[in-house]
This record gives C-alpha cells, sequence and structure tokens, in this order.
C-alpha cells in the first residue's frame, strides 16, 4: 500500500494508483469541495462505481488531514490491513463448524477497536464483522494494540450491518448484544450454539438498529462503584464466557 505513516494517500496520481490496485484498502476518499474540474469529477465518479465513499471537505480540513503536505485537494484516508470482502466471508461460511463470531458496532477510539481485536485472536473467533462507516479505521493504531491479532483475523467489512445479522440468523446463529441497561446477567444465555457477540461505541452502546436485531442483550453485573466496563474488556469476558461454555475451544 502507498500510504504514509498515518495510512493517508494524497495526490491524484496516488489516489488513482491505489483505487485500481486495492479498492478495498480505501475508507474514503476526501475532496477538497471547491474542486469541480473534470479529473476530479472523473476520479470521483469512478470511486463510487467501486463503492468507496467520497466526502467533500473545506480546503482546510484536507489540509490539515494530510499533514500540511501537497495534496492536489484529494486524499485517501486507507485502512492499515485490508479487510474481507462480504463475498469472502460467505464463501468461507461452509468451514466454520461452530461459528464464534464478533460484531462491533460503532467503536471509535482504535485502541479500543485493537484492544477488542487482541481479545479476538486470543478467542480464535472465527471473524470480526465491522460495518463500513461506523467504526475507527483500521490504523496502525489499531494493529498495534492487536499485538498481531489482526493479521490472523478474518475481518469482514459490511455495507449493512442489520442486513448481515439477518442473514446471520437466516443460517442459525443467535446475535447477542452488549446493553447496560439490560436486567439479564450475561452468564444466562446459551453460548454453545452458533452465536455473534455484538459490542457497540463507547458513549452510546448499540445502534438502535443493530440493538433491534439481537436475539439477546445481556449486561455485566458490576458490584462496586462503577457502572460499567471498557468497551474491550466486555468484549474478552463475553468471548471468553462462549469458550468455557464450549469446553475451552471454538
Amino acid at each position: 500500500m502507498t500510504a504514509t505513516e498515518d495510512n493517508v494517500v494524497m495526490g491524484f496520481h496516488a489516489v488513482e494508483a491505489i483505487l485500481t490496485k486495492e479498492p478495498a484498502a480505501i475508507r474514503r476518499i476526501l475532496m477538497v469541495s471547491k474542486r469541480r474540474d473534470e479529473r476530479m469529477q472523473i476520479l470521483v465518479q469512478r470511486a463510487r462505481e467501486l463503492g468507496v465513499r467520497v466526502d467533500s471537505m473545506d480546503q482546510r480540513v484536507v489540509t490539515r488531514i494530510a499533514g500540511d503536505k501537497a495534496h492536489q485537494g484529494i486524499v485517501a484516508e486507507c485502512h492499515a490491513v485490508v479487510p474481507s470482502s462480504e463475498s469472502d466471508f460467505e464463501a468461507h461460511w461452509s468451514t466454520f463448524s461452530q461459528p464464534l463470531l464478533l460484531v462491533v458496532d460503532g467503536i471509535m477510539d482504535p485502541r479500543n477497536l485493537g484492544a477488542c481485536m487482541r481479545s479476538a485472536g486470543a478467542a480464535d473467533v472465527d471473524a470480526v464483522i465491522i460495518p463500513k462507516r461506523a467504526n475507527a479505521p483500521l490504523s496502525n493504531v489499531v494493529r498495534k494494540t492487536a499485538s498481531g491479532a489482526l493479521e490472523d483475523l478474518m475481518i469482514v467489512q459490511v455495507s449493512n450491518l442489520a442486513r448481515r445479522l439477518d442473514w446471520l440468523r437466516e443460517r442459525g446463529v443467535w446475535t447477542v448484544g452488549t446493553d447496560v441497561e439490560s436486567s439479564h446477567p450475561y452468564t444466562d444465555v446459551d453460548y454453545r450454539d452458533p452465536v455473534a457477540i455484538v459490542v457497540g461505541g463507547e458513549q452510546r452502546g448499540l445502534r438502535r438498529l443493530t440493538r433491534e436485531k439481537c436475539d439477546h442483550l445481556v449486561t455485566i453485573p458490576m458490584r462496586g462503584s462503577v457502572s460499567s466496563l471498557n468497551v474491550s474488556v466486555a468484549t474478552g469476558i463475553l468471548l471468553f464466557e462462549c469458550l468455557r461454555q464450549r469446553g475451552g475451544g471454538s
């Protein structure tokens, strides 16, 4: 990947190159709003045809993201690790004998996301599912915090998380979401069947539609003065409860 240390590609030639070679590596393209020339329009049209998000921004914002380097009015924010496509995930589905999945919905802190990935790697989950637009990008910060887990995990980026949860349900997967307002302890659920653990963002938790798609909403009971746990800690607790019930392996 031709990117800076912060996973930002800038300038027409570089953005066109990565759009041609690795469109899945691009989280989004940012263009200066006042630039409307033919070359820009052609690139934007091509990006949208490939399903790449394009946002129009003030020039000062684009310049700040580019780190004050020359950018020609266009930059691409890229993942440090290229996620798997939904078609790849479906092609691998039959290889999962007793699926254990992690679904991450709205974690914006890259260190929290990386810590969740590390727990997923330690629990040997079959795949981690993330929405395209509602999480922190798979940056080098995520990679470093995950401590090597990203290279071994199947990370699947989906365009519509609610639809993918429906797809999982149709294949016999139970979805268990975390919710601090739930009255059901996480230990009350049977995790021995195919299951997807669904965790939400740092501030608002699960989005409404994601919450509605869950078969169970559970909480981790607190005994002290702290009312909730960091999302990565909660993720590890639920994943290893799955392993405990399954006899130590998935």
